[in-house]
């Protein structure tokens, strides 16, 4: 039985993701570990709510990740455990191929988010999608205030 770990952070994003992967052998069965990455609070955010509510929104967070990708997980028999983040995702993932052994498949499908960069899942692997460089706000809101400010003055 093949055992794949999947990072997730968004159930749309992922599912295109996987629909878009070479498809395995039809023979082969899987078990998916579904690690759902929930988003993070801001800072502004968690001041003003409670650490119970923190984990009561991850726990509904979670539920919901997970109704949105068992369907497409479970198919043909495969089995799934699904597992919320916790701490570095490094760790987790050597903690994780411990557990269900070292030659674990490791697929990061978390959704790139411009000027951010993602934590990686695994020391030989780079997030997915992410390009190397990324543009910060103000250099980009910079450039458009200098085209506004040449536009203007012909």
């Amino acid at each position: 039985m093949e055992k794949i770990i999947l990072y997730v952070d968004d159930a749309a994003y992922a599912r295109e993701f996987l629909a878009k992967a070479p498809a395995p052998a039809a023979t082969a069965q899987r078990h998916w570990v579904l690690v759902a990455c929930a988003p993070r609070m801001t800072a502004r955010i968690s001041k003003w709510v409670s650490h119970s509510a923190r984990v009561n929104w991850r726990a509904k967070w979670f539920s919901k990740a997970q109704e949105q990708m068992l369907p497409l997980l479970q198919r043909e028999g495969d089995a799934v455990t699904p597992v919320l983040a916790e701490g570095p995702l490094l760790a987790m993932t050597q903690r994780l191929r411990t557990e269900h052994g070292a030659s674990t498949r490791v697929v990061d499908a978390r959704r790139p988010k411009i000027g951010v960069d993602m934590e990686p899942v695994a020391p030989d692997q780079k997030p997915a999608g992410q390009s190397g460089w990324a543009l910060p706000g103000a250099v980009a809101s910079m450039g458009a205030l200098l085209v506004l400010a040449n536009e203007l003055a012909d």
